[in-house]
């Protein structure tokens, strides 16, 4: 992607994180982003490409911030390496914070706008897939089915925690604990399973 390009999606989650995605006009964009509207055009087509490859770019950023554990330990500790990759979207920074919140936006836009659906949709999917191939490495006896329902679980968890975290109706570290006590959980389900 170029700069350009780049810094207008870059922008496009900032609006999107402060004013929703009903609240995302082509002109206040073009203002954050320091460029003309005819510009976000010609890059962009129409509002579902903005939307679209913003929502692309808040997984490829969310990608580069949750893959930053210890890979030495998490080698060692595949379950370590599920709950970190879990709990780093639990993290008081504020490119996570702006991640999630636009991700939560886009999420809630979701349910009127088709387009953005089918998009979410398949993010989502990757999202969960990612997550059960963890669940696969840290509890390797269990089924492909049982980690995909362990990984939806766990997502949607994560999803709830982090809204509630964000509009300040749960403490941080009590939503991390949570989310630590529901990896347990899940691992626990997958060894009685195979007991």
């Amino acid at each position: 992607m170029s700069d350009r390009r780049t810094e207008i999606v870059r922008a496009a989650t900032r609006v999107i994180a402060r004013r929703g995605v009903r609240g995302l006009r082509v002109g206040e964009l073009a203002a954050e982003a320091g460029v003309s509207t005819a510009l976000i055009y010609y890059h962009f087509t129409d509002r579902a490409g903005i939307l679209r490859e913003t929502l692309e770019f808040i997984g490829e950023r969310a990608d580069r911030y949750t893959a930053e554990p210890d890979h030495e330990n998490a080698a060692k500790d595949p379950r370590a390496e599920l709950e970190q990759a879990l709990l780093l979207e639990l993290q008081n920074s504020a490119e996570v914070r702006e991640n999630s919140t636009a991700w939560g936006e886009l999420r809630a836009s979701a349910v009127f706008e088709s387009g953005l659906r089918e998009d979410l949709a398949r993010a989502t999917h990757t999202w969960v897939h990612e997550i059960a191939e963890l669940l696969g490495r840290a509890h390797p006896a269990g089924t492909a089915p049982a980690h995909a329902a362990s990984a939806e679980r766990l997502t949607a968890l994560l999803e709830g925690l982090s809204i509630r975290w964000l509009s300040g109706s749960l403490p941080l570290d009590h939503a991390r604990r949570l989310l630590g006590e529901a990896v347990d959980a899940e691992m626990a389900d997958c060894r009685a399973a195979h007991r």
